[in-house]
């Protein structure tokens, strides 16, 4: 029986083996818009973005990612350099509420095993859910239609690093380009606004996420059985 023992006390750290390390933490930063009102620069934070995340670390190079991240979505012509823009002087807000799952990859080993300091850029990629408000333009005035919902590819880049044994800062840009193109008035879906559709008809929205993440690790370690 002795034996035995030893043999599965021999055998249960090549299953803790690969035990995975969780994070779980917050993002803070700032939002913009790409459509067809305001500006067209794509990385120009404005209004301020806030959310939360959590991470499944399969490997050092990659781990299954999700999130929740809201802000308030602008465009402002007077912001534009295009003159046909500036001299129209459209403006908009919404509210985006985002759902986003997905697989963040490191460049270089990111071993949270290993305590010693560590830096990696990153990418994320996946699906993302958002909820917002249909909008339209009549008379110069922004207005609502209806609530309404769409989805998003997120491109994401960032760099990373363990600033203490549990605590990982990153700073990331993360585009996404939506499946729809009403989020600033331009192109209501509503067939009685057909009259007041404008701009380019066939380029769907984008909105941007900029800003730093702060996340916990936690988890079982790996352990070796004693020789």
């Amino acid at each position: 029986m002795k034996k035995i023992f030893n043999l599965l006390l021999c055998f249960f750290p090549f299953i803790t083996l690969n035990a995975q390390i969780n994070e779980i933490g917050v993002f803070l930063g700032g939002s913009n818009f790409v459509g067809d009102v305001g500006s067209t620069t794509y990385i120009a934070p404005e209004k301020l973005a806030f959310g939360v995340l959590y991470k499944w670390n399969r490997s050092p190079r990659h781990a299954y990612r999700f999130s929740y991240t809201q802000s308030t979505i602008a465009g402002n012509d007077a912001d534009s350099k295009e003159t046909g823009r500036s001299n129209r002087g459209y403006s908009f807000e919404n509210k985006v509420k985002e759902l986003s799952a997905g697989l963040e990859f490191n460049f270089f080993d990111f071993n949270l095993h290993d305590y010693h300091p560590k830096v990696t850029p990153y990418i994320y990629s996946g699906l993302s859910y958002f909820m917002y408000d249909e909008l339209y333009i009549s008379g110069g005035q922004t207005r609502k239609d209806k609530n309404s919902n769409s989805f998003a590819i997120p491109m994401t880049l960032g760099i990373k690093s363990n600033v203490t044994p549990h605590l990982i800062l990153a700073a990331e840009v993360g585009a996404r380009y939506t499946f729809t193109d009403d989020i600033d008035g331009s192109n209501p879906s509503n067939s009685n606004l057909s009259p007041l559709r404008f701009g380019n008809l066939n380029n769907n929205d984008w909105y941007v996420f900029s800003g730093i993440t702060l996340t916990y690790t936690f988890g079982q370690k790996p352990c070796y059985c004693a020789e």
